[in-house]
């Protein structure tokens, strides 16, 4: 029973971690070996489940036949003793009426693992959600090597039911081992923009090139092999800082493991650590601090070394300490990578080869910090908002 509570618990929550980390997934193109974990899992709890069934066939016509064989007895030893005047009819009916209120606990005995089936029932429902609709890859082309060209043709992306564009016509040439920032209010088609990059979306219009190649006509196992993502929302699965950082390079050596710690500054807080890198994690990360998640991604994605990189408002929920430490391991990060950065502190976008200020979807601007800033339009007047809002916080 135990064993079978344990393994519900490994499958949900192994569910919840898969559910939240579904764009991890697909960018560490690790499916198979999330199927084959859950299919460990199904199978372990199947043959529990076997078991349990076969107990609990067997018990509920025994555990019956039991309980009438105890009431006969009762009952007749009852009978006998009101003849010999031990027991009368008033206390005869009230031990009648406690016996028959002690046959539905027993026979429950029988149904125990009731509440696991319907666990079951939940689980597979989940299962069915997740799998309702399948990404769509008609790409042919194998891109083995990018050097990190990356082109927006007129590209525009209206989501379903929605009136109008998330991004509207969006023009732009990024060479390789450019920095590319993108600035805007919250709702300017940022993130839609940079998720249509390892097609989480595919544009309504336009299209988008890598290396001259349309992403459509790339697989999407190779196209995402050359874009690594670091968020302001982290998913670390429960399980070792080792294979977190690890996440979708199985086949990576001590070597390329300790360098990629060394170069986002964990090595102080991981050889500080009892276990060290096989330190748990906890559930989405909960035995440590929001720093410490966010430079394990970095550590991931240098060891992904993939030369497109995507920095989604990868420092705005850090103290200033924090945002210290993730400042110098994203600088080694960004180092010879194209990278694309969704800026919502705009003292990040100071490196950034070229700057667009968007709005609604549009490009309203594009250049150089000092450019924009000399123009005096979007861009400075994000600069000095958010400028008086630092001062009204001190």
């Amino acid at each position: 029973m135990a064993s079978c509570q344990e393994s519900f618990a490994s499958i949900l929550s192994r569910v919840k971690e898969v559910y939240e980390a579904h764009r991890l997934i697909k960018i560490s193109n690790t499916y198979k070996a999330e199927y084959d974990r859950f299919s460990h899992i199904n199978n372990e709890i199947y043959k529990m489940m076997v078991r349990m069934t076969k107990i609990t066939t067997l018990g509920t016509p025994a555990s019956q036949v039991l309980c009438m064989i105890g009431i006969a007895v009762v009952l007749t030893f009852a009978v006998f003793q009101m003849q010999n005047g031990a027991l009368d009819r008033g206390q005869f009916v009230t031990f009648l009426a406690a016996l028959l209120l002690l046959i539905p606990p027993v026979k429950n005995l029988a149904g125990m693992n009731t509440g696991f089936i319907m666990i079951r029932i939940a689980a597979d429902s989940i299962f069915a959600t997740l799998d309702e609709k399948e990404e769509e890859d008609r790409g042919k082309t194998e891109l083995e090597y990018c050097s990190g060209q990356v082109i927006f043709d007129h590209v525009s992306l209206r989501y379903p039911n929605s009136e109008r564009d998330a991004v509207h016509n969006f023009n732009l040439t990024v060479n390789p081992g450019d920095s590319v920032a993108l600035v805007g209010f919250s709702g300017s088609g940022k993130t839609s923009l940079v998720n249509m990059i390892p097609r989480f979306w595919n544009p309504t219009s336009g299209r988008i090139l890598i290396d001259g190649y349309d992403t459509r006509d790339i697989t999407l196992k190779s196209l995402r092999k050359q874009i690594a993502i670091v968020s302001q929302d982290v998913i670390l699965f429960d399980d070792t800082i080792r294979n977190n950082i690890a996440y979708g390079v199985p086949n990576a050596s001590e070597e390329q493991i300790n360098k990629a710690i060394d170069d986002a500054a964990l090595r102080e807080f991981i050889d500080a650590l009892p276990k060290g890198l096989e330190t748990p994690v906890g559930e989405a990360g909960n035995f440590l601090s929001g720093g410490q998640k966010q430079r394990i991604s970095i550590a991931r994605a240098i060891l992904k070394d993939a030369p497109i990189l995507i920095l989604d408002e990868a420092t705005s929920a850090l103290d200033s300490i924090s945002e210290t430490h993730i400042k110098n391991a994203l600088a080694k990060l960004m180092k010879g990578r194209t990278v694309f950065i969704v800026a919502h502190r705009l003292s990040t976008v100071s490196g950034a080869t070229t700057i667009v200020a968007m709005a609604e979807g549009e490009v309203k601007e594009v250049g150089t910090r000092d450019e924009l800033m000399k123009k005096g339009g979007l861009f400075a007047n994000l600069c000095h908002l958010q400028s008086l809002h630092v001062l009204e916080t001190e």
